[in-house]
């Protein structure tokens, strides 16, 4: 199951460089990242290829990991128009798109209010 791992830490350097050395050491591999600052806080978004195993890492190296939510992931044609296609679909079906980022080889990450059914429309199958 794939899931937007979310931590929000306090903004200061290093904390990427500490995200990405605690997984990398277990082996886990960061797929898609989303982080931005404000107010003296950092938001950090996630998709791992492990989040279970990426929960436990975190958890044991003092990472607050806030929520672990469920997404859809689907892979998209790197062209114009490729996520307004996307995101049509989900809008036509009346799913709410609550968070959106692009991951590696251009996959489309969303956060959701109903995952299976985002999954059903943009014909995922896992």
């Amino acid at each position: 199951m794939r899931k937007d791992l979310v931590i929000i830490p306090d903004d200061q350097p290093g904390v990427l460089a500490r995200l990405g050395e605690t997984l990398g050491a277990a082996g886990i591999n960061i797929e898609a990242i989303s982080a931005f600052t404000g107010q003296g806080k950092g938001i950090v978004h996630l998709l791992v290829d492990k989040a279970e195993e990426a929960l436990e890492v975190l958890t044991e190296a003092g990472v607050d990991v806030s929520a672990a939510r469920r997404v859809a992931v689907k892979p998209l044609p790197n062209e114009p128009g490729a996520l307004g296609a996307a995101c049509r679909q989900l809008a036509d079906a009346d799913i709410n798109i609550e968070q959106a980022y692009i991951a590696a080889d251009s996959q489309l990450v969303v956060v959701c209010d109903d995952v299976d059914a985002a999954k059903g429309v943009l014909g995922i199958a896992e």
